[in-house]
């Protein structure tokens, strides 16, 4: 998994960064070509124009001259409508592009980052996702609209304003070419300082934006601490290093445009001043010194928008390096070659053998210690233990999150490495401590993991987990809409979505991580009824403190440290007076004194 780099470990964007995203333009060839017909048309029509100023000057200010007169007007007119007509239907297609192009590559980036394994997001800030996604891609936009359109329209002005320069004046073209490279090379050195501070800048937007993100999303948990000046105060300096970013990447560019508009004119002057010495020696007409003096002004510009159009691509390609590095990720889970497919009709056993594991982010904390169990169809298995023991981290292992350094992960006798992850989750309902819950209806939260479930069956699934009732206390029932990550929504509530959502997939493996741990008493009674009914003939791993559930797994783990150090049933286990009697002791005392594990 290639890790996203940052700040000053990142290196410098070049121009090239912009290459991966020819692909996308290029997917619009139709479009393309249309645009640079029209850009031609446009660059052609402003080309003729000093053609027709020559000839007013050199042949039209006579009396015989006034036929001259009124057919070049004439003829600029058309001239005009062709350009006025071929430059919005230029602005039209190279815009539309820009818009098209972004909106697959948005589409490209997230589909992307889907297939991304859980740990590129343990070590990625979510905001500077989001950053990249959104902010980074509206750069890339403006390149593939404004930026790369001026570009276009200039380069063909500037060749085509050249070639008649030639034609008008070699001896005058000779000069101005001449100081082309004078030109030309300080705004490349330049160019190179703006890409690295249009990089910084980037950097320091998406420093910021991830803070905002997280301070968002952990908006109750700040002003419960009273924690809302000192976070503000924070934002606000983040936002101002990146305006400090982009205050130096704007003066760079200022400058580049400066120098270029500087070095431009003042050449333009220098070969008017040397074509009026022509003039005034007969050597030349004053029409075509002017003719030649438009070609040269129609040249300078063109130069002086390339420089400046320059910058902004220079800024595009940071944004596009950004963008190139999350579509360069390598996902650590991936589908084998040659996946093996799992048996049909679906088993239902697990096994661990020989399993060590530690995350990525704590690699010298393992979090597994050479696990071993198995796991018999439809067996009811249970996992207890201290915080830190590793219980989790087995939920986490079976879904293949994660890939332990050693040893193998097996479900219905296949290692998990060596099939289809997608098959394998399929084979799967997860109820997790913690139940993520969408901003979006009741019903699509239930219907999640099953999107062809009828209302009906929703409806089903919500009565066994108990939830029905309080969905149908909702202002619009089960088309309520839920705010993000369910925040209306008592902790409850949530997981009996989240249980309702499990028991509608229908898996024939079930894994509960604490699954009733935030329900009360009544709740947790309808819950677990509903649960034990769901866990009937499918292969059940429950992670939990709550005896009730407990009590009836036919299998008890009981691990420490990564280790299983006791297997049993409630009663053995109980008797045996270790570990586990120990944590039934400390978390399952009544208000008398009394522990339900001795009833």
């Amino acid at each position: 998994m290639a890790d996203l780099p940052s700040g000053a470990n990142r290196p410098k964007a070049a121009l090239s960064a912009l290459k991966p995203l020819i692909p996308y333009g290029l997917a619009y060839k139709g479009r393309i070509a249309a645009a640079i017909a029209a850009l031609i048309m446009a660059s052609a029509a402003t080309l003729v124009v000093p053609v027709a100023v020559r000839r007013v000057v050199d042949f039209g200010f006579s009396e015989e001259g006034r036929a001259y007169i009124n057919a070049y007007f004439s003829l600029l007119l058309v001239v005009v409508g062709v350009l006025a007509l071929a430059s919005a239907l230029r602005y039209y297609l190279v815009i539309t592009l820009g818009e098209r192009v972004v909106a697959d590559l948005r589409a490209a980036v997230f589909r992307h980052l889907t297939s991304l394994d859980p740990a590129f997001f343990d070590q990625t800030k979510s905001g500077e996702i989001v950053s990249r996604l959104t902010a980074d891609t509206t750069q890339v936009k403006a390149a593939f609209g404004v930026s790369i359109s001026i570009a276009l329209r200039n380069l063909f002005l500037f060749v085509g304003a050249v070639v008649l320069m030639i034609v008008t004046s070699p001896k005058l073209s000779a000069l101005v070419l001449l100081a082309i490279p004078v030109i030309v090379l300080p705004l490349v050195f330049s160019g190179r300082a703006v890409r690295r501070r249009s990089r910084a800048a980037q950097d320091r937007l998406a420093d910021a934006s991830a803070y905002a993100a997280e301070a968002i999303v952990s908006v109750r948990t700040m002003q419960a601490f009273g924690m809302e000046s000192r976070t503000a105060s924070h934002f606000s300096e983040a936002a101002e290093e990146a305006f400090g970013a982009a205050r130096l990447s704007t003066t760079m560019r200022a400058f580049l445009t400066g120098t270029g508009i500087f070095l431009v004119s003042a050449s333009v002057v220098g070969v008017l001043w040397y074509g009026a010495q022509d003039v005034l020696a007969g050597e030349m007409t004053g029409g075509r010194l002017g003719q030649f003096v438009l070609y040269a002004v129609f040249a300078a510009s063109s130069l002086g928008q390339l420089s400046e159009v320059y910058g902004e691509l220079a800024q595009a390609a940071g944004a596009a390096e950004r963008l190139g590095e999350i579509l360069e990720a390598k996902p650590a889970i991936a589908v084998p070659q040659n996946p093996k497919p799992l048996p049909e009709p679906p088993l239902g056993t697990m096994a661990f053998e020989n399993v060590h594991f530690s995350y990525p982010t704590r690699g010298e904390q393992p979090a597994l210690h050479g696990l071993t169990f198995r796991v018999a169809p439809g067996e009811r298995v249970a996992i207890v233990g201290p915080s830190g023991a590793g219980k989790s981290t087995i939920l986490q292992l079976l879904l293949r999150f994660y890939d332990p350094q050693c040893g193998r992960v097996l479900v219905d006798g296949v290692p998990i490495a060596e099939t289809d992850p997608f098959s394998l989750r399929a084979r799967m309902a997860l109820v997790p401590q913690e139940p993520t819950i969408f901003a979006t209806s009741v019903l699509d939260n239930i219907r999640y993991g099953r999107q062809d479930a009828t209302e009906e069956e929703v409806r089903r699934a919500a009565e066994l987990a108990s939830a029905d009732g309080f969905i149908q206390a909702m202002p619009q029932g089960y088309d309520t809409l839920i705010g993000e990550r369910g925040v209306t929504l008592s902790g409850g509530q949530r997981q009996r979505l989240a249980i309702a959502r499990a028991i509608l997939k229908d898996a024939p493996i079930l894994l509960l991580d604490e699954a009733t741990s935030a329900l009360d008493a009544e709740s947790e009674s309808k819950v677990q009824t509903a649960l034990d009914r769901l866990m009937e003939g499918r292969t059940t791993l429950v992670i939990a403190h709550r005896l009730a559930t407990v009590r009836s797994a036919d299998r008890i783990l009981v691990m420490e440290r990564g280790v299983i150090v006791e297997e049993g049933t409630h009663e053995t286990l109980w008797a045996k007076g270790g570990l586990y009697a120990r944590l039934a002791r400390l978390q399952f005392t009544d208000r008398e004194g009394r522990t339900e594990a001795a009833e």
